[in-house]
């Protein structure tokens, strides 16, 4: 079908393992008539895990993305990976969507995951809908559940139909008063809704205490529904099956009449310029203007090359459209025009905006690209995502020989893939290490780079990403003088040092008075300094949080040259660090730890022996308990078999990155020591 922006409802499945996400796109793919059966995970039939690492497992580990029509809209649906370990593919879907719909299991109500994928949708102003599946299982408790959501994520979370008849249907309680539910009489619950919408604007407020609820024009309901879905101040809970197909047809009609289209929702944060001269805009959805898209998924597919899959923000892409990748000199032609259905490509000739779409064979797609057919938009970019940062490592090598560049090739096609996964090039040890969010996350990526590239590798522990600062201001100097016949080498540095908060990077201050260095050389010392900074100080690890002020020095107006200062420049700033109490910071992060309350005993104590600081607990319904702890990353080596020892295989975890501290005395000897024999050798 043909459509406008204004039909477009852009839609993204999250929550919690388990939830029934993938259950449920099958559902409303088949509804809309995209597919005539849906697809079973069991049987490995669907149409968004397609990948055979998903078939194999039984679930999610990237995004998918299908469309389907209803009622005269498109719904452009992408369903997300549960667990935490694949955040990455989760959080760049959510940037491409209005509506977050969070899938809630009937059976165990509100988990970790849900809560993370609420405060996900809220931090990117996206408009919230929570969809509560598998209502009519044996073990359904909808009541408790409805509570359970009201009391995590505030009064403002209604329902807008029921289930009714033990979950054998859904009934409406938004647009009619009628009728019973499960949850008692619908009339209770669509006043609550209109009282909870009137109040979001003063006009409406006062048609409804003037005229009551017959007098609200149509337009002037929707109206205040669409604000208050954009500012909060409801967020719709959905009850249905995906399995029976209850409350599924209901779902797309609420779509329809209530969700935004790309030009009522919260605008996207766009950035023009870099630093203090950055600028926010907004983009129009405009199909007339020029066009700005936003790549938020990257596919290295074998047979069409790089796929990049992007959201149009203004302007209307169509075959043998030119356009720019971010501010590249050199347009490319969009050949073919795709929009995906899984792991098929359906070609079409034009995506307006508000429309997600894809190209390919275009080497310079990059994740978060920019794609627009002016120079005028230069320098645009979406405010970037916060994703945690990667922080468990391993080493790889490939397991043949003659196979390193392949080995290369391979991880970074899997690296532009996921914005969560990293490949670094440790050249102190001369390893390959890659970076992910768990060990799952890690042994997944090495699964796929045998299956999808063929490449084996052998793995070992890298090394933990310590970091060096100081904690104390100190001065530093160093003469570089070198005569070897002819012309020699001269330079002098006099600089003080001082720690930043942590957090605080690196800071480089010019205060050179009289010209003691000149301007020409002032670069060189940085460069010197830098390299300090890269390769550290004490213990081999990079440097971070400190201000290096060069204040002094002296020139000779033959001798001296850059090299010159780029030596003086190093040894003085490490001249300074021994002088100014260098500590090595390790990465703490946050655990969270998911398991039967049995097994709470077990993991609390295992957790005390790793220097763990145990933040909290709360129940779960099921039986089960969430610890939440910091610990150090370096004890969490060989977690995973740990836990699942542990508690028989059925407990689980998830981390982020929290913040560096110094590491204890003897550890940071421990490490000194270690890196003396490598230095000296070097």
């Amino acid at each position: 079908m043909s459509y406008s922006t204004e039909s477009i409802r852009n839609v993204a499945l999250a929550g919690h393992p388990g939830a029934g996400k993938t259950t449920l796109f099958e559902a409303l793919l088949q509804a809309g008539g995209a597919v005539q059966t849906a697809g079973s995970i069991e049987r490995g039939s669907t149409v968004s895990d397609f990948d055979p690492i998903e078939k194999q497992r039984g679930h999610s580990i990237d995004a998918a993305i299908a469309s389907t029509d209803h009622a005269g809209i498109h719904v452009n649906l992408i369903d997300t990976p549960g667990y935490p370990d694949f955040r990455g593919p989760t959080l760049s879907a959510l940037a491409a969507v209005e509506t977050a719909a969070v899938i809630v299991d009937a059976d165990r109500g509100v988990e970790y995951g849900t809560r993370r994928m609420m405060e996900h949708a809220k931090t990117r102003r996206l408009c919230r809908a929570i969809v509560v599946n598998k209502i009519d299982h044996e073990n359904a408790d909808v009541a408790r559940v409805l509570d359970d959501i009201r009391d995590s994520f505030g009064p403002e979370c209604l329902p807008l139909n029921l289930p009714a008849d033990g979950g054998a249907r859904v009934v409406d309680c938004f647009g009619s008063a009628e009728g019973n539910s499960d949850l008692g009489a619908v009339a209770d619950w669509h006043q609550k809704i209109i009282d909870q919408v009137v109040e979001i604007n003063e006009t409406v407020m006062e048609h409804y205490l003037d005229l009551g609820e017959g007098g609200l024009s149509g337009a002037e309901l929707h109206d205040a529904f669409e604000q208050c879905l954009r500012e909060g101040h409801l967020v719709p809970v959905l009850f249905c099956s995906a399995r029976s197909g209850a409350g599924i047809k209901e779902l797309l009609d609420v779509a329809e009449r209530l969700f935004p289209h790309p030009g009522e929702a919260n605008p996207p944060p766009f950035v023009k310029g870099t630093g203090e001269d950055a600028q926010t805009i907004e983009a129009q959805p405009d199909p007339k203007a020029h066009v700005i898209a936003d790549v938020f998924k990257i596919v290295n597919d074998p047979f069409v090359g790089k796929l990049g899959v992007f959201r149009v923000y203004q302007g209307t892409v169509r075959k043998d459209t030119q356009l720019f990748v971010d501010d590249g000199k050199k347009p490319f032609k969009v050949g073919h025009l795709f929009k995906l259905k899984g792991k098929d490509h359906v070609e079409i000739d034009q995506a307006v905006p508000g429309d997600i779409a894809a190209v390919a064979k275009v080497d310079e797609l990059h994740f978060d690209a920019v794609l627009h057919d002016s120079h005028d938009e230069d320098q645009i970019h979406l405010a970037p995502l916060n994703f945690p940062r990667p922080m468990f490592g391993l080493a790889v090598d490939a397991a043949s020989k003659g196979q390193e560049q392949k080995l290369s090739t391979a991880l970074h096609k899997l690296a532009e893939e996921d914005p969560c996964f990293q490949v670094e090039r440790e050249t102190e040890t001369n390893e390959t290490v890659i970076r992910g969010l768990s060990d799952l996350h890690l042994r997944i990526n090495l699964d796929r780079l045998k299956d999808k590239y063929g490449v084996e590798v052998v793995s070992r522990p890298p090394r933990i990403a310590y970091r060096e600062t100081v904690a104390a201001k100190a001065e530093g100097h160093h003469r570089h003088k070198k005569q070897t016949g002819g012309a020699g080498q001269f330079g002098e540095v006099f600089l003080r040092i001082e720690p930043l908060p942590r957090g605080g990077g690196f800071e480089f201050v010019d205060e050179v008075k009289g010209g003691t260095i000149p301007g020409q050389f002032l670069p060189a010392v940085e460069k010197g300094v830098r390299q300090v900074l890269h390769d550290g100080a004490v213990a081999g690890y990079p440097i971070q949080d400190v201000r290096v002020i060069v204040y002094d020095g002296k020139y000779h107006s033959v001798d001296s040259k850059e090299v010159a200062f780029v030596a003086a420049g190093k040894k003085a700033f490490l001249d300074a660090i021994g002088k100014a109490r260098p500590q090595v910071l390790e990465p703490i992060v946050d655990l969270e730890v998911a398991a039967p309350e049995q097994h709470m005993g077990d993991i609390s104590g295992g957790l005390a022996s790793k220097r763990a600081r145990i933040n909290g607990t709360d129940s779960v319904r099921g039986g089960e308990i969430v610890v939440r702890a910091q610990v150090p990353l370096s004890e969490l080596e060989g977690y995973a078999a740990e836990l699942k020892s542990v508690t028989a295989g059925r407990g689980r975890y998830s981390l982020d990155f929290s913040h560096y501290e110094p590491v204890p005395g003897n550890v940071q000897q421990k490490l000194v020591e270690a890196y003396k024999p490598r230095h000296e050798e070097d």
